[in-house]
């Protein structure tokens, strides 16, 4: 199997993964996932992690790995998506008797480890037959094999799919998803615990500036507190990669640019008469500090009320939180008295149903109103 679609570690210890502390962080949710690895760790059936991508299941399925009674074994990580079929069949459980010596070699690489199956919802229904039967009979079937060989490995399970609607879409067996489910962890996303933005991005710092081969800045308040309000719909792989990048460049520029959605500025070339004007960033910084006023007015109109601002503003709730990060406004409220604006009091602004779903723009003030 080619190496790069299988990864056996040996020796794997904890020194390899992040402090539990820094892994499960301090949610209420992570501590309670905590406790549930610790206690289906040593259990004797295979074990599903869900989450979405970037999540962080393979650390939680080395974590169980090096808590289980299985720890002295190897670590052997299956890509599912990127092997083929036929390939994947023939070394998990064989394909012909011509197969079998091959097969048995590589069906037993985990044993007495734990065999990690990554992203199990990709494999084909061939091979989910087939582990199914390994798993019902505890056995590796294996075709044209005159002696089944006990499979000791603890196997562990990943998805970043809802299988359940594989199931729907006849995708996935649905009794290999009730073989695998008796036991299972699912991993909050990182929008879900926010409050260990922080202490991920400093470790990240630490790790990239020594990969790096050089120190890195710390970070500035205004950095952080972008990093601690955005979705991450990548998880703490996006997350990573992000410090990584700023840990090269060494400029805050790549955070600001990456999360506030602007295009890095072409270098400004300089002449006899000066540096040029870039005029986009101009009008881009204009319409920035307009907004941004207009945001503090109608947020001290309504005494910091967020929701109150969104339906004066005819925007929703959410677009509203990404202008707020967006210009920079402290996370308690308005702390800054703009100068007054007409069209800006609260109260006007479209009904709270319409409001909701409007569209992103500020109302307009009396007297573009009366503008032709």
């Amino acid at each position: 199997m080619p190496t790069r679609l299988v990864e056996t570690i040996l020796d794997l210890d904890a020194a390899s993964l992040p402090a539990a502390d820094l892994m499960f962080g301090r949610t209420a949710a992570m501590q309670e996932l905590r406790e549930r690895a610790l206690k289906l760790a040593g259990a004797q059936v295979p074990l599903l992690i869900r989450g979405e991508s970037g999540t962080g299941k393979e650390v939680i399925a080395r974590f169980v790995h090096l808590n289980s009674p299985w720890k002295s074994g190897p670590f052997v990580k299956v890509q599912c998506p990127g092997i083929p079929e036929a390939l994947l069949e023939g070394e998990l459980f064989g394909n012909g008797e011509a197969d079998v010596a091959g097969a048995e070699q590589q069906v037993n690489t985990a044993a007495g480890g734990t065999l990690l199956l990554d992203e199990i919802s990709e494999l084909r229904a061939g091979a989910q037959a087939k582990l199914l039967r390994a798993l019902q009979d505890r056995q590796a079937m294996r075709i044209a094999l005159r002696e089944g060989k006990s499979l000791t490995a603890r196997i562990i399970c990943t998805t970043h799919r809802a299988i359940e609607q594989e199931i729907r879409r006849d995708k996935f067996r649905p009794d290999l998803f009730y073989r695998l489910s008796v036991a299972m962890l699912r991993l909050p996303p990182l929008r879900e615990r926010q409050e260990d933005i922080q202490a991920l991005t400093e470790y990240f710092l630490k790790v990239y500036s020594k990969q790096n081969g050089h120190p890195v800045p710390p970070l500035s308040a205004y950095a952080m507190s972008l990093l601690r309000e955005n979705p991450w719909p990548g998880n703490i792989r996006e997350l990573g990669n992000l410090i990584n990048r700023y840990s090269i460049l060494g400029s805050e520029d790549v955070i600001t640019d990456a999360l506030l959605g602007g295009e890095p500025e072409p270098a400004e070339a300089t002449s006899a008469q000066g540096p040029a004007f870039s005029l986009r960033r101009i009008a881009r910084n204009a319409a920035r500090g307009a907004e941004r006023k207009a945001i503090l007015q109608v947020l001290n109109a309504n005494q910091g009320n967020r929701k109150k601002t969104a339906r004066v503003l005819n925007i929703s709730y959410r677009s509203l939180l990404y202008k707020i990060r967006d210009a920079g406004i402290p996370r308690k409220g308005a702390q800054e008295k703009p100068a007054e604006q007409p069209g800006l009091q609260s109260g006007s602004g479209s009904p709270e149903n319409g409001a909701q779903h409007g569209p992103e723009t500020s109302p307009k003030t009396s007297d573009e109103r009366r503008t032709p």
